[in-house]
């Protein structure tokens, strides 16, 4: 099934290829009209979710509106200004930034300027190199939690703070940009006592939905990556996904499929497996999205990140003689922006021969097809998402898709796609643990964990 909208005349969109989740081609493996339809009621009540904005959470489907001037001349200053962008941030606040990245802009850092780092964590290593390494008076630090409160980020910025005023005194201020909740968290705060500079991201959009917002478009543009066609190419699918029927919806078509193989089928672990390299980054920004927002009151679906055709060789034996519990979907790309062909060398060997003279595109391509079709006639439950190039409008395509089907499958499952009360504690806990006011419970049940836990000294 293939999906098309206009834009400049006309451009293709996205094709998802479903054939493979159904019983007339995989078998009795496979799913039946009659329980596709079965589930009408369902999929009627959470489409009025969406369509009828009852969650204030949906204003990322707003984001395709936004007026991107301020976030271009921020960009355009850096670039002038800075040798290193350096992005603080954890969770959809990195994850998205650093997909937009490594899908357009491969190799970045060996080709462009200025050099982009992406910091996640707070490996203490990993942070003492990033310091040792940089050049405060070319240095511009994206400081990116959408609820201001993020300890880990929090914890990188006040080191990067220091180490920033040592160098350049009262300049530092100059090299920061936070981009938070424009209403509250203690980065505001700083903001406004600080006079830093800012990018607003709504104060109802959660930070898994919000690579379209300024957290991901200022480094989409310091990279050259134009933000407005992320956001046409997301406004287009957006316009395809808000059909109230089922069957010309693919966003809903998608989340029905696989809500019903897990459901029916017991098929619990999703496998998204993009055939480029670029894309390997999406693909875990993916899994944050569909465990954080769906693994709730005992429902959900398990994420697995995969990347072909390395996985292949990694992970396909399971796929075909493992457990029966998975479903894989397949990004394939019909342009990949260049291509190689295979010198003519080596010929009189026959391995070699056969494959000199062939096309990568096609090798790619071939490897994918002959993984789905292995696949489909072991009747393993599979479908393909097709983009017609990796560019900007179709990778904002992309990630308007996977937030629609997302939001779609929480309702279908009938939990909150958009909170995530486990890693609230988990935050919570770590304050216990620092000593924060109004924590000593979580203090005290880690200290009684602790007393019980059994260690094995080698």
């Amino acid at each position: 099934m293939q999906f098309l909208a206009p834009r400049r005349g006309f451009a293709r969109m996205l094709e998802m290829h479903f054939g493979n989740m159904l019983e007339e081609v995989i078998g009795d493996k496979g799913l039946s009209l009659v329980e596709i339809e079965g589930i009408r009621e369902k999929t009627a009540i959470a489409h009025s979710q969406i369509h009828e904005r009852k969650w204030d959470e949906l204003a990322f489907i707003d984001l395709v509106n936004q007026d991107t001037a301020e976030i271009k001349e921020l960009a355009d200053s850096i670039v002038k200004n800075s040798d290193l962008f350096l992005l603080l941030g954890i969770g959809g606040s990195a994850m998205g930034p650093r997909a937009i990245l490594e899908a357009l802009q491969p190799m970045h850092n060996f080709r462009n300027h200025p050099k982009i780092f992406i910091y996640d964590n707070i490996d203490p290593r990993t942070l003492d190199a990033i310091i040792e390494i940089i050049d405060p008076h070319r240095t511009t630090v994206n400081v990116v939690s959408k609820s201001g409160n993020t300890a880990e980020t929090v914890a990188s910025f006040m080191i990067f703070w220091e180490h920033m005023n040592k160098a350049l005194g009262s300049e530092a201020a100059r090299r920061f940009i936070i981009t938070t909740n424009p209403e509250g968290g203690i980065l505001r705060q700083i903001v406004r006592e600080n006079n830093l500079m800012s990018l607003p991201i709504h104060p109802s959009i959660v930070g898994r939905y919000s690579v379209l917002s300024p957290a991901g478009l200022l480094l989409s543009e310091i990279a050259e990556i134009n933000s407005d066609e992320l956001l046409l190419g997301a406004k287009d699918i957006l316009t395809k996904c808000s059909n109230a029927e089922l069957w010309e919806n693919p966003a809903y078509l998608f989340s029905v499929l696989l809500y019903l193989m897990c459901v029916k089928e017991k098929r619990t672990v999703n496998v998204m497996m993009p055939y480029a390299d670029g894309l390997k980054s999406l693909s875990e920004w993916f899994c944050q999205l569909w465990a954080e927002s769906l693994g709730k009151l005992g429902l959900g679906i398990t994420p697995y990140p995969a990347v072909g055709t390395t996985d292949q060789h990694s992970q396909l034996q399971l796929w075909m003689e493992g457990p029966e519990d998975k479903v894989v979907i397949f990004i394939r790309i019909d342009d990949y922006g260049s291509n190689i062909r295979i010198p003519k060398v080596f010929e009189t060997i026959e391995e070699f021969s056969l494959l000199s003279g062939q096309c990568l595109n096609d090798l790619i391509g071939a490897a994918a097809k002959s993984t789905e079709l292995a696949l489909s006639n072991a009747s393993k439950p599979n479908m393909t998402i097709t983009m017609p190039s990796l560019d900007a409008y179709h990778v904002g395509q992309l990630f308007m898709f996977f937030q629609i089907c997302t939001t779609f499958m929480g309702f279908l499952f009938g939990v909150n796609p958009f909170n995530q009360p486990w890693i609230e504690a988990g935050k919570n806990n770590t304050f216990g643990l620092l000593g924060k006011r109004g924590f000593q419970k979580q203090k005290e049940d880690i200290a009684r964990m602790a007393k019980g836990n059994i260690c094995w000294k080698l």
